[in-house]
């Protein structure tokens, strides 16, 4: 089983960047696509960016431009780099992985992003 661990969020004033990172541990597992989602409050979660294997991207049309994923697959860690940040960017932001052939999922516990106007 995979535990992911994220970090990184917290309050910043709009126009300002943050920067997330999640950790994924455990055994006997390969990672397949690792994203990053998010929900507001009264929101549905929405997909924000996801990574595949081979570095392939896929972004909402709402960051494009502003955010970027990465991940290093050494360190089991993907990253979203937030930059040009508004306040309808303000949402709990959650790691999701799916691993073992995408046999299996799973989320980490979720991070706040709280952008100031």
């Amino acid at each position: 089983q995979v535990q992911l661990v994220e970090s990184g969020g917290g309050l910043v004033q709009a126009g300002g960047s943050l920067r997330l990172s999640c950790a994924a541990s455990g055994s006997d597992f390969e990672i397949n696509t690792m994203g990053w989602y998010r929900q507001a409050p009264g929101k549905q979660r929405e997909l924000v960016a996801a990574i595949s294997s081979t570095s392939r991207t896929n972004y909402a049309d709402s960051v494009k431009g502003r955010f970027t994923i990465s991940r290093d697959n050494a360190k089991n860690t993907v990253y979203l780099q937030m930059n040009s940040l508004n306040p309808e960017d303000t949402a709990v932001y959650y790691c999701n992985v799916f691993y073992n052939n995408y046999r299996l999922s799973a989320w980490g516990q979720g991070t706040q992003v709280t952008v100031s106007a």
